[in-house]
C-alpha cells in the first residue's frame, strides 16, 4: 500500500512540476541557424544603403524633372515603393526576432 502511494506521489510530482529534459541542437542545425542569421544580418545591412540611394534617386528625379509629368510620377512611385519595401524588410526582421525569442522560451 505504501509503495502505491509513493508511486502515485512520484507520478503526480512529475506531471505537475515543470521539468525540462532538453538536449542541445545537432551540429548541422547549429550551422544552418548561424548561416541564416548571418544572411538576415547581411540583408538588413545591404537594404539600408540601397533604400537610401533609391529614395535619393527618386527625390532627384522629382527635383530635376523640369516639368515632365512622367518623371515626377516615376520619382514618386520610386520613393513610395522603396519605403514600402524597406518597411517590409524591417517588419519581417522584427517578426523573425520575436519568433526566435518565443521559441527559445
Amino acid at each position: 500500500m505504501i509503495k502505491k502511494i509513493l508511486i502515485l506521489i512520484f507520478i503526480f510530482t512529475l506531471l505537475f512540476t515543470n521539468i525540462c529534459f532538453c538536449a542541445s541542437d545537432p551540429k548541422l542545425i547549429k550551422n544552418i541557424n548561424s548561416a541564416l542569421t548571418k544572411i538576415k544580418e547581411w540583408i538588413i545591412k545591404i537594404s539600408t544603403p540601397a533604400a537610401a540611394v533609391a529614395i535619393g534617386t527618386g527625390v532627384l528625379m522629382k527635383k530635376f524633372s523640369f516639368g515632365d509629368e512622367e518623371r515626377i510620377i516615376t520619382g514618386k512611385k520610386l520613393i513610395k515603393s522603396t519605403l514600402f519595401s524597406y518597411a517590409f524588410i524591417l517588419s519581417v526582421d522584427l517578426v523573425l526576432t520575436v519568433i526566435s525569442t518565443l521559441a527559445k522560451g
